[in-house]
């Protein structure tokens, strides 16, 4: 295989979330998952009545036992088994068998020196007014936190690298008593590698290896060693211990590197794999029924909140999507399950993880970047970005566009691109090439000007791209220009006999305006499983994050090629503003132990910002405001949500009725008799309000519970469009005490000239002396 098609997939998979159906290895038996219906029984009845249906299509004992793959416990009441589809079949029309359906394993797409100050979390940032410390007494939100001590958090990844500086147990106090999990022990990973910091560790590879055959050990440790690289990055970004004189390769983001909590506990669940291509290792794969047992085991073993960066290229529907399935199980044991929303985006209808029962993060930029300048021969400069380490030194070198250094026979559609075998080294040695985005995966073409003897090259945006420059670690001198600025390049290699130019060495430059702004990969609502629901929940750092990586994979994740070793590595995505969140919400549940995972989604979102450092709104990619539908309620800001006011509270009961209001409770095999008459599923007491096809006018009952002071008065305002108008009954709602609820309903009423199946948005908020409490709304229409 090329090594640009190679790095072009490879490069995709980069981005975490693009999630396709495998086939299984075999067309005779595959893995099925069988729900059973009912609750749970003792663990010894689960597994014998496992068995006992196995045996009911299996000739005998042994071979029962041997299909059995996982038997769930704790998550949905069933088991997962290697089967032909005849016996699956039989099975399916047994007494007490809900479903029986066919695995597919998934490709999974797959803290700081920066995020955690700018959000404000350390208190450094006082001049940021969206970032201001809130006005609850009791201190900050780490000291009263007590940097998440005691809570634990499952980290359902690729791993973890035990020896990370980030991973220090130093001064911890012994593991909780309510732990119940183990340290499982395998290829370069024992007892030993478990601390009080690391308290656990699991891995699960059975639905991996029947649907790709034996783990290639060359390529990944059998164990909860993390070979990959990710698995490092999020559960240090949650957890990650104080780190001084971090940095990426070449000193970029240098500081002291921190996790949001860093004296929670991690519990690490290895559910993620190398993907096996034609011929090389490209990206992961995590199978569903690996990620539900890691699910499973992770609410037995007494986690307190679940980090999943994990997600799939479209939205599947609750019955089919054995996380959300997972999930819920989860909510029900109080347990916080928080999602990324995947890198889908700017598409519309892409993000992942729907489900209200978990909170789903889009990903945002900090107020950092990394310049590295161009600098021509007649002296003027011009703007670039990278990560990359400049080794050009001071000299000028010649300046050529990658369309002039072809080989004669390359199409014309193909020019400019610096792709795969395409440029002449006669014409590139000694010289810098101006490559142009568009065709081919960008780190490639870095490969292309270094196998063509250049000494460094210009990556130049399309007019499509605009001013989204990637900033990104290349192989050889690299930097990234906007649009305007390759116009000014081609200009002067044009206009100029003998061009000449230098890339400048790159620097870290921070307290940038406008930060932040949404991420232009961060998937987008409108939600497609259940339009009822506004998704993505919030937004939050995921853009050049710096975190703890494995000296086993090159920063770059193209193991084949990228022989360099780092201990710490900037990298963006979902995966990455994820477990800023659930490090948030492990704070608030150690400040709000009886909190719900509701109570504590409803204090991030509403107290969530939607401005930027400038004070304008926080904008897209296209420079204009972005909308719910790619930031959901803003950006988190944990300090505030320490101290919201109000929370909009739900049970699992209140979900379970929701599922009936969609009919797909008997589809998720829940024992409950859904009642005749139900509300609309947008009568979810949700922190936000979706409504589908707006017919003249729609009224949402919501309730919240008072937990700021005790004696407080709450005024309703709300903006909208012109295209409907919000009002509220009662407008002022007043409390008495802490824990005290007040119900209230929104009056949404369409207004004449909207166009049909478009959106509008608006918001409305409860406001006291103390606090906002906000609710972003969307509304379409017929």
């Amino acid at each position: 295989m090329a090594i640009k098609n190679i790095i072009s997939a490879t490069y995709i998979l980069l981005l975490f979330h693009l999630l396709h159906p495998l086939a299984s290895c075999t067309k005779q038996k595959q893995v099925y998952v069988v729900e059973l219906f009912g609750d749970h029984k003792t663990l010894h009845e689960i597994e014998n009545t496992h068995h006992s249906y196995l045996l009911s299509v299996k000739e005998t004992k042994e071979e029962a036992r041997g299909s059995l793959v996982y038997s769930y416990k704790h998550s949905i009441n069933g088991f997962a088994a290697l089967l032909t589809p005849e016996e699956a079949n039989k099975l399916s029309e047994m007494e007490g068998v809900a479903f029986v359906h066919k695995d597919q394993p998934r490709i999974y797409s797959l803290h700081t020196t920066r995020s955690w100050e700018f959000v404000g979390l350390d208190g450094t940032l006082k001049e940021n007014h969206w970032a201001k410390e809130s006005n609850q007494p009791n201190g900050d939100l780490l000291t009263r936190a007590k940097y998440g001590k005691d809570i634990i958090v499952g980290m359902i990844d690729s791993g973890v690298w035990p020896e990370s500086e980030s991973f220090s147990d130093e001064g911890m106090e012994p593991v909780p008593k309510k732990w119940k999990g183990v340290c499982e022990t395998g290829t370069a990973f024992n007892s030993s590698h478990c601390s009080r910091k690391i308290i656990g560790a699991r891995y699960y590879l059975q639905g991996y290896e029947t649907a790709f055959g034996p783990l290639n050990e060359t390529e990944d440790y059998k164990s909860g060693r993390d070979k990959d690289g990710h698995g490092s990055h999020t559960s240090s970004t949650v957890a990650g211990r104080a780190v001084s004189n971090a940095s990426a390769i070449g000193g970029y983001a240098s500081g002291t590197a921190t996790g949001g909590a860093p004296l929670a506990r991690l519990a690490i669940y290895k559910a993620c794999w190398p993907f096996k291509g034609k011929s090389k290792s490209l990206g992961n794969v995590c199978a569903n029924i690996d990620i539900l047992k890691a699910i499973d085991d992770a609410i037995a073993d007494g986690v307190d909140v679940i980090n999943i960066s994990i997600g799939f290229n479209s939205p599947l529907s609750y019955d089919n999507d054995l996380v959300a399935k997972g999930a819920l199980h989860a909510m029900k044991n109080n347990i916080v399950v928080v999602c990324s929303a995947g890198n889908s985006g700017p598409s519309p209808q892409s993000l992942s993880n729907p489900a209200p029962w978990i909170i789903t993060v889009g990903a945002s930029t900090v107020d950092r970047t990394f310049l590295a300048p161009i600098k021509l021969r007649n002296g003027t400069s011009i703007q670039g970005f990278s990560i990359t380490p400049i080794n050009t030194g001071n000299s000028f070198y010649p300046l050529v566009l990658a369309g002039d250094a072809e080989h004669p026979d390359v199409p014309r559609s193909d020019s400019g691109f610096c792709l795969d075998n395409t440029l002449e080294p006669n014409k590139v040695k000694g010289k810098l090439v101006v490559c142009i985005r568009g065709e081919g995966e960008r780190l490639s073409k870095g490969l292309e000007v270094q196998r063509a003897g250049g000494v460094g090259f210009i990556l130049g945006n399309n007019q499509t791209n605009g001013n989204d420059v990637p900033i990104e670690l290349h192989f050889i001198s690299a930097t990234g220009v906007s649009y305007e600025n390759v116009l000014k390049l081609i200009q002067y290699v044009h206009s100029t006999p003998n061009p000449m130019a230098q890339i400048l060495p790159g620097r870290t430059v921070i307290k940038t305006k406008p930060a932040p702004s949404m991420a232009f990969f961060s998937s987008r609502g409108p939600n497609i499983v259940d339009p009822n629901i506004l998704k993505p929940d919030i937004t939050a750092p995921g853009v050049h994050i710096l975190a703890a990586w494995t000296p086993e994979d090159g920063p770059t994740r193209i193991t084949y090629v990228d022989k360099r070793v780092v201990k710490y590595n900037i990298f963006s995505g979902t995966s990455m503003s994820c477990p800023h969140v659930t490090a948030a919400a492990v704070l608030l549940k150690a400040i709000y132990p009886t909190w719900s995972s509701a109570a504590i989604r409803s204090a991030l979102m509403t107290t969530a910002t939607t401005t930027d450092n400038a004070g304008n709104p926080l904008t897209d990619e296209t420079g204009n405001p972005a909308t719910p539908f790619a930031m959901g309620a803003g950006h988190f800001l944990p300090e505030k949500a320490a101290d919201p006011g109000l929370v909009y509270d739900a049970s699992y009961m209140d979900y379970i009725l929701y599922t009936c209001s969609l009919g797909v409770t008997q589809k998720l095999n829940i024992s409950y008799n859904c009642p005749k008459s139900l509300p609309e599923p947008f009568q979810l007491n949700y922190p936000s309000i979706q409504i589908n096809r707006l017919n003249n006018t729609a009224t949402i009952k919501r309730t919240v519970t008072n937990v700021g002071r005790s004696t407080s008065v709450y005024k309703f305002s709300a903006i909208s469009p012109k295209e409907y108008s919000i009002t509220a009954t009662p407008n002022i709602l007043k409390f008495n005490a802490i824990g005290e609820q007040l119900n209230f309903t929104i009056t949404v009423t369409a207004n004449n000239n909207h166009s049909p199946d478009q959106y509008y948005f608006g918001w409305y908020a409860w406001t006291d002396e103390h606090h906002v409490v906000r609710s972003p709304v969307a509304v379409s229409f017929p």
